[in-house]
Formats: structure tokens, C-alpha cells, sequence
């Protein structure tokens, strides 16, 4: 991305925080954040950092682009609080989006979910139909539909990003996230530490797991081809919870077992497989992965080695 000002939300989470660091070496980055799933010693020193919610006044949107990663982004955190993950997904990304315009700022990518294609073993593209089976994703659905409002309505370029099952590690930035790392970081540090990981059912379940680094590519890209619409940012390759064991186990030199265990969630509303079509996305770009899933893994499990 050519030098711009910046603002990333949910800017010292887990994705926020690698966005705006990467951003930050050739262009001014400002990240705000609530502090409930982040933490500003995630950041560089050159990123200015902002203690802020997404739902006050008064926001830093002065800038050239907004990345909104901000959100309340699991089905437990919604399950919990329904009222408050609405008013911070959906409330939170219009005041932000509003703000911004206001301030003359049109460019917006901001962080959609794949959990509305549900459960699929096939690749899901943007264009098939998608359902909200939970407040998660019914804030997300919301969160596009009010994209396309902006920029219809407004000639914004607003470009929504479903990511796929996201990862690092805990020698990334995701330690502080705890029970809502992504299972991969999870098993690694369990197992590093002889500890058995639980997985839910028989291990069958498939996620599409995409290094935060294609991630953080993805957006930048989103941003300096000055998307609208909905993209898919995943790798298109999927593999299983087992699988992931057996892996973390090669690396590490390990043979810790999984325990297998009742699923606590509703099979109606849980996602057993995802997998990303992202055909439109190259097209429009010309991205692709860089990091593939045993690279991933092996990255993962270097800090315990």
C-alpha cells in the first residue's frame, strides 16, 4: 500500500495487531481498541494506540483508510450477551463507517465471517446463499448488508472479507485471546505442555485454516485495489482436528492424545466443516496463500522447540 494514514479497529487483537504492525512500516497507523480481547503490547511502538470503543464518539477516522476488525467474534461471546454483540458488530461498524465518511474517508475493509456458509466440505463462494443460524452471524450479515448500503448510497469502496479459520500461535499475538485462539494455537500449547487437547465429537470436524500473514496481505490488498463488495480470504484446502494433532505431534516430537468429548453446541448451529472458494478474490487481486498449512504448523510450534 502506497504511504496512507490508517486506522485499524480492534487494532491490538490477534489480527488487528499483525495489520497494523505490518501497515505500520511504510505508512502512519493509528489502532483503537476496547481491550476486551486485546492488549496494546501487541503493538510496534510506531503505531499510535487509542483506548477506545467502536461505539463512542469521536473516533481517529480522519485517515485515508479504515480497517474495521473490531467485534465480538465468536457464538459464545454473542450467546452471552445478544444486545451487546449486536450493538458492537453492527451499531459499532456503522458509527465507525459514519465517522469515517464524515471525515471524507471512503475506503473501508472491514472483517466478515465464513460461518455463514455453514457447514460445507466443498468450497463455498461468495455468491451462494447464507443463512444466519446465530447472533454471530446475524451481525455479520448485518455488518454486509450496511456495507452495501454505504457504498451504494454513499460511493464508498466498502470490501467485506470472510475469513477463514485464522491462525498464529501463541508466539504471535494470539496468547491473550485463551479459549477463543484458534484451536490450532490451543492443541500446540497443550501438547507442548503434555497436556491431552479436547476436541468436540471424533476429530472429523475440517476448518480451512489461513496464516494471519495471507490475511493481513489480503486486506492490504483489498484496500490498495479499492474494493466493494464480499471476498473470501482463505486458503481453499481443508483439514481435520485430528490431522492438526498428528502434526503439532511430528513437530514437537510429542505423542500426546486427543480427548474426545460431547459437543456443547447444538449440531443445527455448529460449523463441523468450512472451506474458501477464493477464485473472486485472486481474480480481483491477484493473491493467493503464501503459507502452507505444515508451514503453519511448523511456525506454530517453533517457540516451543
Amino acid at each position: 500500500m502506497q504511504e496512507k494514514r490508517a486506522l485499524v479497529t480492534g487494532g491490538a487483537g490477534f489480527i488487528g495487531s499483525n495489520l497494523a504492525n505490518h501497515l505500520a512500516e511504510k505508512n502512519e497507523v493509528i489502532a483503537i481498541d476496547d481491550g476486551y480481547l486485546g492488549t496494546p503490547e501487541n503493538l510496534d511502538e510506531t503505531v499510535e494506540f487509542h483506548e477506545q470503543s467502536v461505539l463512542e464518539d469521536d473516533l481517529p477516522t480522519d485517515v485515508d483508510v479504515v480497517f474495521h476488525l473490531a467485534a465480538l467474534s465468536s457464538y459464545k461471546m454473542h450467546e452471552e450477551n445478544p444486545t451487546k454483540g449486536a450493538r458492537v458488530n453492527v451499531e459499532g461498524f456503522v458509527n465507525t463507517v459514519e465517522q469515517a465518511r464524515n471525515d471524507d474517508c471512503d475506503t473501508i475493509v472491514y472483517a466478515s465471517t465464513s460461518s455463514i456458509y455453514g457447514s460445507r466440505t466443498e468450497p463455498s463462494p461468495e455468491y451462494m446463499d447464507v443463512k444466519a443460524r446465530t447472533g454471530y452471524e446475524a451481525s455479520k450479515l448485518s455488518r454486509e448488508r450496511y456495507g452495501e448500503y454505504f457504498a451504494n448510497h454513499y460511493d464508498m469502496n466498502v470490501a467485506g472479507m470472510r475469513f477463514f479459520s485464522v491462525y498464529q500461535g501463541y508466539g504471535g499475538a494470539e496468547e491473550h485471546k485463551g479459549e477463543f485462539a484458534n484451536i490450532i494455537a490451543q492443541f500446540a500449547d497443550e501438547i507442548a505442555n503434555g497436556k491431552s487437547p479436547e476436541i468436540y465429537g471424533d476429530g472429523s470436524q475440517t476448518r480451512d485454516f489461513t496464516h494471519v500473514s495471507d490475511i493481513v496481505r489480503g486486506l492490504e490488498l483489498a484496500a490498495e485495489n479499492e474494493l466493494t463488495g464480499i471476498y473470501n480470504l482463505g486458503t481453499g484446502t481443508s483439514y481435520d482436528f485430528d490431522t492438526v494433532v498428528e502434526y503439532i505431534n511430528r513437530e514437537l516430537g510429542t505423542n500426546v492424545e486427543p480427548t474426545y468429548v460431547e459437543n456443547p453446541i447444538s449440531e443445527d448451529v455448529y460449523v463441523h466443516d468450512t472451506k474458501a472458494d477464493v477464485t473472486k478474490f485472486k481474480n480481483a487481486t491477484g493473491w493467493k496463500p503464501k503459507i502452507n498449512f505444515k508451514d503453519g504448523v511448523r511456525q506454530v510450534c517453533e517457540q516451543y522447540q
